[in-house]
């Protein structure tokens, strides 16, 4: 597993190095003599680095609407205004936009002209955080890489929104106002490799159905999630790190080995109701388990290999990966267990 992640890691480097040497490229093709064009065709109420000649910058600048924008922009810097509306016509020569921000504006989802986004063929990044949205706009451009609609009033994902978006990696739904009937076992359809899904504060009482299968980091902090559905994670076999913060999770909610998973590298469980670890895998590595209501730590209950088993297998067996260990704010004296050391023996930090 560890194996696999890296690798996508490594994937992720080296698209990012060839995205770099392609930006960089366009600039040294750039003949300086043109820069005086480059800044007599940018809107006044804009910005136009020189040095950057490929982005435009109108972030706060107290903008109302979207001035035109010029052909060679691939990167739009609109964030920090009181722009509402989003219509095609400041984009009708912007055919190669690749990053878009729009966040803190005042953008609702009356104020998107149909298919004003969809039209932008190469967009891979699209932010529009801190807006007045109330659903996730649609359709969207095919191409996307990256949706960030954090702190909106979303309440509602139109079916079929996310279907053709298979080039998207990320996509953040934090602090909106998502319940679980908004979350079908179909609304995720079509994201085959989504990595990251944040759906933190938000309002949910139940773990979402149908996560993505090669999701990677899965957050759902600060929601009322009580329970852990039997097998849950077996769907999404590559979740590797998994954020339950601030939730209502007890011991009667995870079933015995719900949280015996070998691909979860770093398990977040804090602020819950838990009053005893549950059972873990010996590749966890951080498990946060702070402000609960556990009273004691038994390291032979909750190793998750025999102590006499590695004892035999030595440093090279399969002993526990656990390197830190979260467990202050709960109702545990110190010192710490000796059988915690002796079974977790890669543990660097414990905090108690």
């Amino acid at each position: 597993m560890i194996l696999k992640v890296c690798t996508s890691l490594l994937l992720l480097f080296l698209v990012n190095s060839v995205w770099t040497r392609t930006v960089r490229q366009v600039y040294d093709d750039l003949d300086p003599d043109h820069w005086s064009h480059y800044t007599s065709e940018c809107p006044q109420e804009c910005f136009c680095p020189p040095s950057f000649p490929n982005a435009l910058y109108c972030d706060n600048k107290g903008l109302k609407e979207i001035p035109a924008i010029p052909a060679r922009i691939w990167y739009l810097y609109l964030q920090n205004n009181l722009i509402e509306t989003l219509s095609e016509k400041p984009f009708v020569n912007a055919t190669h936009l690749r990053w878009i921000n729009l966040n803190k504006n005042k953008i609702t989802n009356s104020g998107i002209e149909r298919g004003v986004l969809s039209k932008m063929k190469k967009l891979l990044y699209l932010f529009l955080e801190d807006n007045e949205l109330e659903e996730v706009p649609a359709p969207l451009p095919v191409g996307l890489e990256q949706l960030r609609l954090a702190r909106n009033k979303i309440s509602r994902i139109p079916e079929g929104v996310f279907n053709n978006l298979e080039n998207l990696t990320m996509l953040d739904l934090h602090q909106n106002s998502l319940l679980d009937s908004a979350l079908q076992s179909d609304t995720f359809q079509g994201l085959n490799n989504l990595m990251q899904l944040n759906i933190a504060k938000n309002s949910l009482k139940k773990m979402p159905l149908s996560i993505p299968a090669n999701t990677l980091q899965l957050f759902l902090d600060n929601n009322s999630i009580e329970v852990i559905p039997e097998n849950y994670f077996s769907a999404i076999p590559k979740v590797t790190f998994l954020r339950l913060n601030y939730n209502k999770l007890s011991d009667d909610g995870i079933p015995p080995n719900g949280f015996n998973v070998s691909s979860i590298l770093d398990l977040q469980l804090s602020h819950n109701q838990l009053t005893k670890i549950p059972p873990i895998n010996a590749h966890l590595e951080h498990l946060h388990l702070d402000h609960n209501k556990i009273k004691s730590v038994n390291g032979t209950q909750i190793c998750p290999v025999s102590i006499a088993l590695e004892e035999d297998y030595g440093y090279y067996g399969n002993i526990p990966r656990l390197r830190y260990l979260r467990l202050d704010g709960n109702e545990i004296q110190p010192p710490i267990p000796l059988d915690i050391m002796i079974c977790f023996r890669l543990l660097q930090a414990v905090v108690i």
